[in-house]
């Protein structure tokens, strides 16, 4: 895990524009500084990343990063109500974070890209771009479009009321499955996004359907039940729905223990999932992981590379995109083995990293160019 640093170096007394190497003219504190305050900003480090300054005003924070380091406790300049931190990061990352103030999370106030109300999204700027996601400004008044359908989901296998929504970007045609749907309708706009792929010529008019969860470690694991529901419940309230739909041709994308949910799907239900879209898939997950304290520390690859070593299952059905964040270090060991054992069943495997963590701010953009691919 990157560990980063805090502080400046220079005397602070002697320093009236303190912030200008980041292009902030005035001093810290003072009106004119706060009227052009635009964080975080980066410049260039010795080691080939970067040193980047976030800005928070007012009462002592610190910075939680979403999986990338632990929290970054932030300095106040002299007597003033600015407050700094200058963090090391690595070259080509885009991470999810928060300001922490006492027992509250806000977004950052001079960031534009936000996740939801209450979270930002800070990019180093060899970082790539991520054409067709919008840039929605953070706060607790952001309201995300959602799609008009709305699925009343009743389930017998799960359990419990879900609302499932449905949007044909482009007019609809193949089912995507969202897994952890929620996520992708209130902090990242997957439905604006979809609307820009499809309408740029990048990827052929879909059918999003955005699948809630209600208890992701249960549902998400290695088990039939979730997938027995889509099959027998949910899809066909789908063809139910008047949404135009192709129920025939049906790609799941899922991150984490979606991810792992998604290709385990592909393996027990050959016949219903044969496309996958799978970011930083959970391959360390085994029956008894999850109450290890350690999880990532058991057998490589987890329950899945197991099935397929011991299965040596004819997969020339699939079409799988496997993305992980490439400063995911310790998931990189168990999404090996699978990306590479799935390849030898015979499955057509796509494989790209990420510039983040364990973050789905990263996994957006493979999101789209993986749906797309599975398609093709």
């Amino acid at each position: 895990m990157t560990e980063p640093v805090s502080g400046l170096t220079a005397d602070m007394a002697d320093m009236e524009n303190a912030f200008v190497e980041f292009g902030l003219p005035g001093k810290p504190g003072t009106d004119e500084f706060w009227a052009t305050a635009g964080t975080p900003a980066s410049v260039p480090a010795d080691d080939g990343g970067w040193v980047t300054l976030f800005l928070w005003r007012g009462s002592p924070a610190s910075i939680g990063f979403e999986s990338w380091s632990e929290p970054v406790p932030l300095r106040r300049w002299g007597d003033t109500d600015c407050w700094y931190a200058e963090v090391r990061m690595p070259a080509r990352l885009r991470v999810t974070y928060q300001f922490l103030a006492g027992d509250a999370a806000y977004a950052d106030p001079f960031n534009p890209v936000g996740a939801g109300g209450d979270r930002s999204i800070a990019a180093t700027p060899d970082a790539p771009a991520q054409p067709h996601w919008p840039v929605i400004g953070a706060g607790t008044d952001v309201v995300l479009p959602l799609p008009r359908t709305r699925i009343r989901w009743a389930g017998e296998r799960l359990g419990g009321r879900r609302t499932v929504r449905v949007h044909p970007a482009g007019g609809g045609g193949p089912v995507v499955l969202l897994l952890d749907g929620d996520d992708w309708l209130y902090l990242h706009p997957a439905m604006t996004a979809f609307d820009s792929a499809v309408a740029s010529g990048e990827m052929p008019p879909v059918t999003l359907v955005f699948l809630p969860t209600k208890d992701r470690a249960a549902e998400f694991g290695c088990r039939p039940e979730l997938w027995e529901a889509v099959r027998d419940e949910l899809l066909p309230l789908v063809a139910e729905s008047g949404v135009p739909a192709d129920l025939d041709r049906l790609v799941v994308a899922g991150q984490s223990l979606g991810g792992l949910s998604a290709v385990y799907a592909a393996l027990e239900f050959p016949e219903l999932v044969s496309r996958v879209a799978c970011q930083s898939g959970s391959f360390w997950w085994t029956p008894d992981a999850m109450g290890l304290a350690d999880p990532l520390g058991g057998p490589v690859g987890g329950s899945i590379a197991a099935r397929l070593r011991a299965r040596r299952p004819e997969l020339s059905g699939l079409r799988v995109a496997f993305d992980v964040g490439e400063h995911e270090t310790r998931m990189l060991p168990h999404c090996e083995p699978v990306e590479a054992l799935a390849e030898e069943a015979g499955a057509a495997v796509r494989v790209s990293r990420s510039a983040s963590g364990h973050d789905r701010a990263g996994w957006r953009q493979a999101l789209l160019r993986d749906v797309a691919w599975t398609l093709a």
